[in-house]
């Protein structure tokens, strides 16, 4: 058991980075790139284990027990730090916090590394604030950045890291890890096709029945799409459930961090609220409402990339592609949209549907508004 086993079918860029652990061709800047659900952050921070271990986390020598690799691999090495948001952008101040921390020594023998997920949500100032610390690096330091593609950073940022770019595993590398991980096969198999190559939603479509029950909830929905009241009510019901499933999600950490500022301000002791009090609650709350807005609209795409495989699946049957389906188990739903539409009209279902993501993340439309309006998009049309 070594630091990379976790990561699904990335063996080139796996042997890259084991090379570059041991000195050949090290680089004081890294952008790791892939499809969403491919590793990139997972494969940053195992790199930084291997950077950061004297046996570049590889066993017999190394088998993940050793204290850096234990410690990067939790999040808790002194020299190795993660910036990750909640929030739907990633400002200048944080990254100003990064640029200080990368200009001191580590504290141990090795490298001061900097790992920025999400690097695509930087802003202008941001990039800027960053590009100055790439182009003059400390000895010892290491950025890694983690986008999407490269498209997504400063052509001036992508032109002085070296690129690692990751594939989308296949559904039977996926399926193999999950049975590794104890999953019954033909559940893995599912959640394999399901999850389109994105490992941490297979580990919870193959281990989380509520997942998997709203999973199927969402892709039922293109063949129920016969009237306008019932693209209505699908619009209603995927903004509802991804508001609950948000609200779960960031619930237990929202009132986490209000009791800590409750502490740090000693309301609980003083039985009352400091004067400075008032403007650091409202500074939390609008950070949390934030979050809370990004938690759903990422919940909301998850469930926009289901409903465009369920009219990928279409294509694929009515031209005869030989390539098993995505939603091999509503195969029946998927014929039946076969029958009433073209792969022309489910091609343009599928703009639509990225058309009102769009909408949703970049010109920020309310989210019902914009899936009521895809949905009657969707319409199956009426028979003549």
């Amino acid at each position: 058991m070594t630091i990379w086993d976790s990561l699904v079918g990335q063996r080139v860029a796996i042997e890259a980075l084991q090379t570059a652990a041991r000195g050949h061709g090290m680089s004081h800047a890294w952008l790791f790139t892939g499809p969403p659900g491919s590793g990139r952050s997972n494969t940053a921070v195992a790199f930084a284990a291997a950077l950061q271990c004297e046996h570049q986390g590889l066993g017999p020598d190394c088998p993940q027990g050793c204290h850096d690799c234990r410690t990067v691999l939790a999040g808790s090495h002194a020299d190795v730090a993660v910036i990750r948001t909640e929030k739907l952008t990633i400002g200048v101040k944080e990254v100003r916090d990064l640029v200080r921390r990368a200009s001191l020594t580590p504290m141990g023998r090795r490298w001061q590394i900097l790992i920025v997920e999400d690097a695509d949500r930087l802003t202008e100032q941001a990039c800027n604030a960053l590009l100055k610390a790439i182009e003059e690096p400390t000895p010892r330091t290491v950025w890694m950045l983690c986008t999407p593609t490269v498209e997504d950073v400063l052509p001036t940022i992508r032109s002085r890291c070296r690129l690692v770019a990751l594939s989308t595993p296949t559904a039977a590398q996926v399926a193999g890890f999950l049975v590794s991980l104890g999953c019954d096969p033909e559940r893995a198999s599912y959640a394999a096709r399901a999850s389109q190559g994105h490992i941490g939603r297979a580990r919870a479509l193959a281990f989380d029945d509520a997942v998997r029950d709203r999973r199927q909830d969402v892709v039922g929905m293109p063949a129920r799409l016969t009237s306008l009241g019932a693209c209505l009510a699908s619009a209603t019901r995927l903004a509802e459930v991804a508001k609950a499933e948000a609200d779960e999600i960031t619930a237990q950490l929202d009132a986490r961090e209000k009791a800590d500022l409750d502490a740090a301000y000693g309301v609980v002791e003083r039985g009352r609220r400091p004067r400075d009090y008032g403007p650091a609650l409202r500074d939390l709350e609008g950070a949390q409402k934030t979050r809370a807005k990004r938690r759903q609209l990422d919940v909301v795409d998850r469930g926009l990339i289901d409903l465009i495989s369920v009219y990928r699946d279409a294509i694929a049957v009515a031209t005869g592609a030989p390539a098993e389906l995505v939603n091999e188990d509503i195969r029946t739903d998927v014929e039946r949209i076969v029958q009433t539409s073209s792969p022309e009209l489910n091609l343009q279902r599928i703009g639509w549907i990225f058309e009102a993501r769009e909408q949703m993340l970049e010109f920020n439309v309310p989210i019902a508004l914009a899936l009521e309006s895809m949905m009657v998009a969707l319409r199956v049309p009426t028979p003549r």
